[in-house]
């Protein structure tokens, strides 16, 4: 590159070293609006995207330029047409979304609409709203930490617009900024860990605070759970308190699905006609904790079968679903236990169980009539199981994530003309097969699988691992499971889906399978390590619950601790926090020179007359300009401010100076700035 090419590519730079004192500031406050903004925007509605860049740019344009700002009613006229085009976004102006929409844009906007130092002042308090705001959609460690540097910078940006003098280069006022967090880290960690806590937030949530969760579905048709398994989201984490179970044995159970109506699965509405829930274990049960994420549904998700309710409010239903009596709009830990193996209704009469028979009519005639001709060949039930899986082991199925698309009679043509789907397809085909056969059956969706991080030892399971299988109830040993999705793929149920259909990342750029591509396992250490770092996050800090925090002061040495005691230690820990900030600073402050204290007053005193001191001028210069300045002083107001610089320079520069005594001047230089004023 030449000489001339080079210089135009650092030009900009170097304009931008040249900034005027105000126009940098304004830069420095554009850029942390900017990072305020960022994380919202992949939230937003696609049009304030480019809206929110084409006002940003608008803005530093006029500052690089020095043009005015755009009229108030220019700016009056396009916030009504945003407002309008988020409430045809989302219907409405209330709630989290919409309310998020408004904020980006008002703050946008507001940075049009500059003209004093309250309008620096406000621009900011939005920024720093926006960033609770979101809070609202994830509350991640690297969310945590995106906020801790957009706080520094804003920081940093108001500490900017204070300097009168000279101002610090841009590294020594970031470093403030981090600063003045710092020294506010004690007295927040003392808040955090002592304020009393409730369950549950201390106002009402938008009604829409908790929409966009990833997760399962009270239902189940064809393409839903092999559309969630493309997701890498977590679902849960797991840790054991011995070694885990085989992979083929990691069945969480979640939703009970019975009725069809020829497409589409949903859960049985209970009867009073259902036969009582029994269990017979057999062995000791297996103890763990599981974390589960945020799904706003019900559902506690548990390993087969559970041993006893986990420890949080919650109830079992007839068909052995585990339901929590609130939804989960929280991460949410409790302990569990369950058998892996047991016997479940294995003692009740079958016709009690005629529910789990029924089947749409007029649906899948070719499905119907293959379940006779089985039916004919062997009666018993279990015989019918081993036959319909052998089916799906000769005949060419694959097990797909893009199956296609099924007309009305969804069984039929799984079955006998595309055979390729997900597991939804499977045991929603094998359920079918069973009840046409008189077997009662059942889909149970949860997730299948779970994988060690070996960075804490958790087990994570994730969206991915999202599974559908059956259960069949069998005399003498009732509701049994067959996976029907292991007759075709059984590496699926022994390892994981990524055995079977190879993991992806970057939109499939790149296969996430360690023998096929060396970078994929530098690629998953570091992703474990993340994540073991974001499990740990969750459970000290995500997770600090109000039996946490009364643990913690338990082991203080407290006993029968109630808010009183919490508020009360919370005040003197707080009063230790601040100050072991403040007295530091305090003890390095230098002592100001009372000297010097006098005149910055009589400096004051010249400002506000009008007559301001030059940062150039000394005692002789300034007095010289005082006394040509045209005043209205009487004379012996002049008279007073000549001889107090007169005496001022004598001490400060003379041999008053010099001596190490000037208090006798004090008071005759007090006695003169009294004449002053």
């Amino acid at each position: 590159m030449s000489a001339g090419a080079t210089a135009r590519v650092f030009a900009p730079l170097a304009r931008m070293r040249t900034l005027s004192r105000e126009k940098a500031d304004t830069l420095l406050l554009l850029a942390s609006c900017t990072l305020v903004l960022v994380p919202h925007l992949l939230r937003l509605p696609a049009w304030i995207v480019p809206a929110c860049t084409l006002l940003l740019a608008a803005r530093a344009w006029l500052t690089f330029s020095g043009r005015r700002m755009p009229s108030r009613w220019l700016l009056v006229t396009l916030a009504v047409l945003a407002m309008a085009g988020v409430y045809g976004s989302y219907r409405t102006l209330f709630g989290r979304d919409a309310g998020v929409a408004m904020l980006t844009l008002l703050l946008t906007f507001k940075l049009l609409e500059m003209h004093a130092k309250r309008d620096l002042f406000v621009a900011l308090f939005l920024s720093l709203f926006l960033i609770l705001a979101g809070f609202f959609y994830s509350q991640s460690i690297g969310s945590a930490l995106l906020t801790v540097a957009a706080v520094v910078l804003i920081l940093t940006t108001l500490v900017s617009f204070q300097y009168t003098g000279a101002v610090p280069p841009f590294r020594k006022r970031l470093r403030l900024g981090a600063t003045i967090l710092g020294l506010a880290a004690p007295l927040t960690l003392v808040l955090f860990l002592l304020f009393p806590r409730v369950q549950g937030p201390l106002w009402g949530l938008p009604a829409d605070a908790h929409s966009g969760r990833t997760g399962m579905s009270d239902t189940m048709s064809p393409g839903n759970i092999s559309r969630l398994a493309q997701s890498d989201e977590i679902a849960f984490r797991v840790r054991f308190e011995q070694k885990p179970p085989a992979q083929r044995q990691l069945y969480w159970r979640g939703i009970v699905l019975g009725a069809f109506d020829g497409r589409t699965w949903r859960e049985m509405p209970a009867s009073s006609r259902d036969p009582e829930l029994s269990v017979r274990p057999n062995g000791k049960p297996l103890r763990y904790q599981v974390t589960l994420e945020p799904h706003n549904r019900h559902w506690l998700f548990l390993l087969e079968t559970p041993a006893a309710l986990p420890s949080v409010s919650s109830r079992v239903t007839h068909d052995l679903q585990l339901l929590s009596l609130a939804p989960v709009r929280e991460r949410l830990r409790y302990d569990a236990a369950s058998y892996t193996d047991a016997r479940v209704q294995d003692d009740v009469d079958p016709r009690q169980l005629r529910r789990w028979l029924q089947l749409p009519g007029g649906a899948n005639p070719r499905a119907l009539a293959f379940a006779a001709e089985l039916r004919g060949r062997h009666p018993q039930p279990e015989m019918q199981v081993a036959n319909v899986l052998r089916y799906f082991r000769a005949e060419k199925f694959q097990y797909t994530l893009e199956p296609p698309p099924l007309g009305r009679h969804v069984i039929d043509e799984f079955l006998f003309d595309t055979r390729a789907g997900f597991c939804e397809h499977y045991s929603g085909s094998f359920v079918f097969l069973m009840r046409a056969l008189g077997v009662p059956a059942r889909v149970v969706t949860g997730y299948q699988g779970g994988e060690i991080n070996p960075a804490d030892g958790f087990m994570t399971v994730r969206q991915s691992d999202a599974h559908a299988w059956a259960e069949v109830w069998l005399e003498q040993s009732g509701w049994v499971r067959v996976d029907p999705t292991a007759a075709v793929a059984p590496d699926r149920v022994q390892r994981n889906l990524s055995s079977v259909i190879p993991r992806q990342a970057f939109g499939g750029l790149i296969t996430l399978d360690p023998d096929r591509n060396p970078f994929a396992a530098q690629w998953l250490r570091l992703r474990h390590q993340w994540e073991a770092i974001g499990n740990g996050w969750n459970q000290w800090v995500l997770n600090y619950t109000p039996e946490r925090q009364l643990d913690l002061v338990r082991a203080l040495g407290f006993s029968n601790v109630d808010w009183r005691t919490l508020l009360a230690l919370m005040m003197v820990l707080g009063s230790a926090a601040v100050a072991a900030v403040v007295l530091p600073l305090l003890l390095r402050q230098k002592k100001r020179d009372p000297l010097e204290i006098i005149y910055v007053r009589f400096c004051a005193l010249m400002a506000r007359r009008g007559i301001p001191r030059a940062p150039y001028e000394g005692p002789r210069a300034y007095a010289a300009r005082l006394a040509a300045a045209d005043s209205p002083l009487p004379p012996e107001k002049r008279a007073a401010l000549a001889r107090f610089l007169e005496v001022y320079e004598a001490m400060r520069y003379g041999a008053a100076a010099t001596s190490g005594s000037p208090v006798p001047h004090l008071s005759q230089l007090k006695s003169l700035l009294a004449e002053c004023r």
